[in-house]
């Protein structure tokens, strides 16, 4: 009996070693400056943004320029300009580039994966022979039973993939990462256009809707103010 308890203590010893062969230590480090482009979907409105972006940790700055994916009547598209170390971010119609200049209201919050993050899972994106391997990592605790937010990054060089974050229960946002390079090629981006110096106290409207009013006449309805 007791050498059948010694066996099965070895056995349980050896199978909870070889579960935390593959779990690292800690995350990976994710690049500091990097330009690609994103689609970030908004669950609460249900609307996908297409961008390119610059990201520079380095100096906690961030330029954001959303790309048209067709004719869409009445929408305004957009360049931000976000400067955390100033506290300010700045909204650039891409058309008459009248600007807005805004307060940052929200901490810096780095493209990256913190070293107190919860290994979740190792796998490869895509079908046989592609051979991309990320690592998702998520904020859960074994306290809490959900996270509220969920990274996964390469294996090779850490570079972001997919997040997955909820600021509370009624806004959550997903966003993908695509055709990344490292580095900044023009630090010029995150200069403001000399249109925002005389910017304005508060950001234009993101878009319109044409109702038809009686009789005959048509009147704007903004949203997005």
């Amino acid at each position: 009996m007791q050498t059948s308890l010694v066996y099965l203590f070895v056995v349980c010893v050896l199978a909870v070693e070889a579960s935390s062969l593959g779990r690292p230590e800690e995350p990976c480090v994710a690049p500091l400056q990097w330009e690609g482009r994103t689609v970030q979907y908004d669950h609460s409105t249900g609307r996908n943004t297409r961008a390119a972006v610059a990201y520079d940790a380095l100096n906690q700055r961030i330029r954001v320029l959303e790309q048209k994916t067709g004719h869409t009547p009445c929408k305004k598209f957009f360049e931000y300009i976000y400067l955390y170390k100033g506290g300010v971010y700045f909204q650039i119609e891409q058309i008459t580039k009248a600007c807005a200049k805004l307060n940052l209201t929200e901490a810096w919050d780095p493209y990256d994966i913190p070293m107190n993050s919860t290994y979740e899972d190792q796998y490869f994106i895509g079908g046989p022979g592609d051979m991309i391997e990320v690592q998702e990592w998520s904020d859960r605790k074994h306290a809490r039973k959900d996270e509220t937010w969920v990274g996964v990054y390469t294996l090779k060089d850490c570079y972001p993939v997919h997040e997955t974050y909820t600021k509370n229960s009624s806004v959550t946002t997903t966003t993908r990462f695509f055709d990344l390079e490292l580095g900044i090629s023009d630090p010029e981006v995150f200069t403001p256009p000399s249109s925002c110096m005389s910017a304005l106290p508060e950001p234009e409207c993101l878009e319109c809707e044409l109702v038809e009013q009686p009789p005959g006449s048509v009147s704007l309805i903004r949203h997005g103010c």
